[in-house]
């Protein structure tokens, strides 16, 4: 979800920002700039879900690709330079495909929290940082968007037997891994990652 959330972030500060640059905050009401903040974030999240939502729509995109967890750096690097780069290519795949199953599910909620949205919110987001619309979404929709996305994302990782791939990786049995693997703990398994 937090790349879900970036993603969207990303395009409704650039559209917010032109708004505003167009019409100029001390031009425009503050229902006329809360409209606008909804008409954009409406946009937004709709191209989001719709672009991320589809075959490789996570994959395919360098901004929003979701990597392996940190805790596996090492064990990539070295399966990729032991020419295993396929076992974590398939993780990596994997993991995307089911973003991309569980994002299709993000528009409603995505919408009704635009809905919801006061006119503090709108001027919170206008006059905030760069991550205001993350934070937006975060408060009024991460709750929602978790409990939507988990069984979405849980039921697509078990079709691949992705946590069995993946624990088979951080948990090889196998000398070279020895030193790779001694910072993978039993907390590293990986249902915590698997989570908006």
């Amino acid at each position: 979800m937090n790349k879900l959330v970036k993603f969207i972030a990303t395009l409704i500060v650039g559209v917010s920002a032109t708004f505003v640059q167009a019409a100029g905050l001390a031009d425009i009401s503050m229902n006329d700039a809360s409209a606008g903040v909804k008409e954009a974030l409406s946009t937004g999240a709709k191209y989001a879900v719709s672009s991320l939502g589809k075959e490789n729509g996570f994959l395919g995109n360098d901004k929003v690709r979701i990597p392996l967890p940190k805790p596996l750096d090492s064990v990539e690097r070295l399966l990729r330079t032991l020419g295993m780069g396929r076992q974590a290519d398939e993780l990596i795949e994997t993991m995307n495909h089911a973003a991309e199953a569980a994002v299709a599910e993000a528009g409603p909620i995505l919408m009704e929290s635009i809905r919801k949205m006061s006119v503090k919110d709108a001027k919170d987001i206008l006059t905030g940082g760069d991550d205001s619309v993350s934070q937006y979404f975060r408060r009024t929709s991460s709750a929602a968007l978790t409990t939507k996305f988990r069984p979405i994302v849980k039921k697509a990782t078990q079709k691949v037997q992705l946590g069995e791939k993946y624990n088979n990786i951080a948990y090889m049995d196998a000398p070279c891994f020895a030193s790779h693997i001694a910072n993978v703990g039993e907390s590293e398994r990986l249902q915590p990652y698997i989570r908006t």
